[in-house]
């Protein structure tokens, strides 16, 4: 046989935590032909990859995106691909474009994700074509998609497209009985297009953008309980996931989301996937509870919980008050609502800078920020003395609170002043515990949004890097996390590299995986006005990145683009290759 490539004599993981070996993969039309102990014949193949010394691996599933707008752009998914993810799930946090047009899309996404509004308006307005589910995937395998790609059905975009963006973000409107047969019908379209589920957003921190309706919560936030459970029910019949997110004011509104995801006597459990597993410096008893809530959930409550989990510290990044994690404060949430000179004035005002100080010294209260700025770090300035700082000590040098020293800052400088803090997964032992977890899933890289904020697009190399030079997983074990485990919960045809499997892989070289996978850089994104956005850039770890055979990848080069990812459709039969995606034979790069 002539294979299409050849990756000869690397140390072959094929996704199910089964030991590894050394191997040769032979791949022919879109698929693993062969998996050989013996040296293949390359006779005949245009793209032979030597993978001595290197591990050549399923590709990552990124379980939690917000690439619901650049994939319509940029298709090609570069700053993922790169990374050897190979299937992308969008939808998420209750967002969407499905059912809402190009201005309610925006104000839904802008803020809540930091992706620039006009780029969404311009990615919905001029791509748009769909108006039903089945339309959607058709509208997306139409683009020259890298990676392949699945969605939830956001919920916020369906109450929106449902009931209109007004009266789905109003308190006094419910939806009417007709309004919410609409909704039950359009959740059973998109299961039947093959989405993997539905997201929903609980949390009253996540704030609509735009002139319109600007700080009213997400539309998912409004849905009374008798609406979460008639979606619900559709979920547990077909076997597929809720997506969500507890009302982090009160923690106590998780119990009847553990009480859904149980089965009892004929009623089969609920998958449910929970934001998030980590270790929060907010609360350091908060990461030791993850594993006993979902474990007992899952074994005495015969249910199927499941948290995410970024198995890397949570480091973000801002520009002035520009960070999602002031809507925690009402301050904060009073300084976001407003733009330009007229948030300067609200920041200059000592009346506001009262409260500010109030609620940040208010350390007892529900929060995902710990609210130190002793903990924030200036990166850049105008003012270069501060640089090097945290805004706490810059306000004892000052003779200020460090509430006072972080907003005279922003005041004079804007969104000059870029400082970072770590949020969560700041200690070793207790990160490497939640990784390990039975109930936790690799995932909530948010690639795709708070473009400026952070970049966890290569969290699976980091994890790999971990399990590598602590040895706390095994490398079987580690990229079973990252691939076949995460593709069974979903349903989905792949994270697996045996023979008769799709060809999505990566091949690694364990000698890139050192100190520059946890770097960060900046690179600008055309499509979105060559904004500057926060990247990983450690391109000596992938050699190669295979979707569908094709080498998309390699040697810190892409391949010139065309499709040759796929929606990937909940439930589809193993191996299923497009042939859309076999136009031609990529060579060797």
């Amino acid at each position: 046989m002539t294979w299409d490539s050849l990756i000869r004599g690397g140390r072959w993981f094929d996704g199910t935590g089964a030991p590894s070996a050394i191997r040769d993969l032979g791949i022919k039309d879109g698929r693993v032909a062969a998996v050989s102990a013996t040296p293949l014949d390359a006779t005949g193949c245009a793209n032979v990859i030597d993978a001595a010394g290197q591990w050549v691996v399923p590709g990552f599933v990124d379980i939690h995106t917000h690439y619901d707008a650049e994939v319509l752009l940029a298709p090609g998914l570069t700053e993922s691909v790169r990374h050897g993810v190979t299937t992308v799930l969008i939808g998420s946090c209750s967002l969407g474009t499905l059912h809402v047009d190009a201005l309610d899309a925006a104000d839904l996404f802008s803020r809540v994700e930091a992706i620039p509004h006009d780029c969404v308006v311009k990615a919905v307005e001029e791509h748009k074509t769909w108006s039903n589910a089945a339309e959607y995937v058709a509208a997306l395998e139409s683009l020259p998609l890298g990676p392949n790609v699945t969605s939830f059905l956001g919920h916020s975009d369906l109450r929106a497209g449902v009931m209109g963006l007004d009266r789905s973000t109003d308190r006094k409107v419910k939806p009417s009985a007709a309004e919410l047969d609409r909704m039950r019908d359009l959740l059973e379209d998109a299961l039947a297009a093959g989405f993997v589920g539905l997201s929903e957003m609980r949390s009253p921190w996540d704030k609509l953008d735009g002139d319109r309706y600007r700080s009213r919560t997400l539309p998912s936030t409004y849905a009374s309980w008798k609406e979460y459970r008639a979606l619900h029910r559709i979920l547990r019949r077909e076997g597929r996931v809720l997506q969500s997110i507890p009302n982090l004011t009160t923690p106590t509104s998780l119990a009847p989301y553990l009480l859904e995801s149980m089965g009892f006597g004929l009623r089969p459990a609920l998958k449910t996937s929970f934001l998030t597993a980590a270790d929060v410096k907010a609360n350091p008893a908060l990461g030791h509870l993850m594993g006993p809530i979902a474990g007992f959930t899952n074994r005495v409550g015969r249910g199927d919980f499941r948290w995410q989990h970024l198995p890397v510290p949570f480091d973000i990044f801002a520009d002035g008050i520009d960070l999602v994690v002031f809507e925690e404060l009402g301050s904060g949430a009073a300084a976001l609502h407003l733009k330009d000179e007229a948030r300067t004035e609200l920041m200059r005002d000592e009346a506001y800078r009262r409260r500010f100080r109030r609620e940040y010294d208010r350390k007892w209260t529900p929060r995902v920020w710990n609210r130190d700025f002793y903990d924030a770090h200036i990166l850049a300035c105008p003012d270069e003395s501060v640089v090097g700082k945290t805004f706490g000590q810059v306000g004892d040098e000052r003779g200020l609170h460090p509430v006072d020293a972080f907003l005279d800052l922003v005041v004079e400088h804007g969104t000059g002043v870029r400082w970072y803090t770590t949020i969560s997964n700041h200690r070793p032992k207790v990160l490497d515990k939640l990784s390990s977890l039975r109930d936790v899933q690799m995932g909530f890289s948010d690639a795709g949004a708070h473009l400026r904020n952070m970049a966890f697009y290569n969290f699976g190399l980091r994890l790999l890097r971990r399990a590598h030079t602590s040895g706390f997983m095994t490398i079987e074990r580690a990229v079973h996390r990252l691939t076949g485990e995460l593709a069974d919960w979903y349903d989905l045809d792949a994270g697996r590299i045996r023979e008769g499997d799709r060809a999505d892989l990566v091949v690694i070289d364990p000698a890139g995986l050192d100190e520059s996978v946890d770097q960060f850089s900046e690179a600008p994104v055309e499509v979105f006005g060559n904004l500057s956005r926060m990247v990983n850039r450690n391109d000596r770890a992938v050699t190669a990145t295979l979707v569908a055979g094709n080498q998309v990848f390699g040697a810190g080069e892409f391949a010139p683009p065309r499709r040759t990812g796929r929606f990937l459709r909940a439930g589809e039969p193993r191996g299923t290759v497009d042939p859309a995606t076999l136009r031609e034979t990529v060579g060797g790069m």
